[in-house]
């Protein structure tokens, strides 16, 4: 079947909740992915940050077959041997004491709250049914009913309540605004990105994260860091929070865990937090499967060699340094933190989307969030000859 055929049945069939590129996938390798025609594209997006180490990474593959011989599923209701190895190493990894393996980032946020909240009653001793969770304006944690609760998004919200109460958003990079909520003793945790993805690629400002993580520990509330889509490489460091030296009480991974094979994500915290759950409180039966776990494993194993960081760091700073450089007058801001990066366009008559399907055409794979910004995640393995050629196509859809 043709491209157009196979979009034509998925629209017949499929529910219409993404809007994506009108390009059909069949085979991917590195960088580069192939469409059903056989025509090919570079991959400038990375699965939103899912495809760290490009697609098919042969390390990774390797691990999934070698389990695949195995076994792939035992459910939590025995042991298998690749839990308590995986669990130590990612816990070493980020610095923290458990893990918690589940499968989405949806997951895993969704776990970090109910973890956060028996900890607010069990631990910090607030009163039943009064805990509260502050987030930031602008964030983007998942489209569950919970998560979307607390989002700015229309889209997201409209029709979808009634929500879950117990979150107050405050301006996200303010910290006087943050020290001011945690004055309630109701509060059990900060929730927050890094680095906001889905909002456009927002880095705050320098210190941010230090000092909002020490406003959580004076005011004995949890400083929980979603490195969903900023974590595992992406910004030049193991986490975003690594480039302030700071270690938050609890870390949520996902996305690029999993190698870009399996979803794989983890809630990780120091003992005192993870603690606070016993058997029968939550579970997941996929989570932390062999299988699962094995690719995980093989990733934590990459990053402790800090290759991809490097080029990470390295790359993404000549990718940067040449947006800012050489962007045409369309373009309002770049911002970005290793091979990551948010190009703000003034709008008008061409929209991002619209930018998005011209470099399609051309042969690079990107994607608009909002009206405005283009976003940009290249695979940390990608070539600097690959780099380049797909940063010419990017500026050339913005003049």
């Amino acid at each position: 079947m043709t491209s157009a055929d196979l979009r034509h049945l998925e629209d017949l069939h499929g529910a219409h909740n993404y809007h994506p590129l009108p390009v059909v996938v069949a085979s991917a390798e590195g960088a580069w992915v192939t469409d059903v025609e056989g025509r090919r594209y570079l991959d400038f997006l990375s699965a939103y940050s899912a495809l760290n180490f490009g697609h098919r990474h042969p390390r990774l593959v390797t691990a999934a077959r070698a389990q695949l011989d195995r076994v792939t599923l035992t459910s939590r209701a025995m042991h298998s041997d690749q839990l308590g190895p995986f669990c130590t190493e990612l816990a070493d990894l980020v610095g923290l004491d458990r893990v918690l393996p589940m499968n989405s980032g949806a997951e895993a946020v969704e776990s970090a709250i109910k973890t956060a909240r028996a900890w607010g009653y069990r631990v910090k001793g607030v009163a039943p049914g009064q805990a509260k969770i502050l987030v930031a304006h602008g964030n983007f944690h998942g489209r569950t009913t919970t998560i979307v609760s607390f989002s700015d998004d229309p889209v997201a919200r409209n029709d979808f309540g009634p929500f879950t109460p117990g979150f107050e958003a405050v301006d996200y990079g303010d910290i006087g605004a943050l020290t001011a909520a945690l004055a309630d003793e109701s509060v059990v945790a900060f929730l927050v990105e890094p680095i906001q993805g889905e909002a456009g690629v927002v880095v705050p400002p320098a210190g941010y994260l230090t000092a909002a993580a020490a406003a959580c520990r004076e005011a004995n509330v949890l400083f929980i860091a979603d490195e969903i889509q900023s974590g595992l490489g992406r910004t030049g460091r193991t986490l975003a929070c690594d480039w302030e030296g700071v270690i938050p009480d609890v870390v949520l991974l996902g996305k690029a865990l999993g190698g870009g094979i399996i979803p794989v994500s983890a809630v990780v915290s120091r003992d005192d937090v993870l603690a606070v759950l016993h058997p029968g409180e939550h579970g997941s039966t996929f989570g932390g499967n062999p299988l699962a776990l094995a690719i995980g494993r093989e990733v934590i194993r990459m990053l402790r060699e800090g290759e991809m960081q490097q080029r990470s760091e390295e790359l993404g700073t000549a990718m940067l340094e040449r947006l800012r450089v050489q962007a045409p007058e369309s373009v309002v801001e770049v911002r970005g933190k290793g091979l990551w990066a948010g190009v703000v366009t003034a709008g008008g008559q061409v929209t991002a989307r619209q930018r998005c399907e011209a470099a399609l055409r051309q042969g690079v794979l990107m994607k608009e969030t909002h009206e405005t910004t283009l976003r940009l995640a290249p695979p940390l393995m990608i070539s600097i000859e690959d780099l380049e050629h797909g940063l010419d196509i990017v500026l050339s859809v913005l003049e």
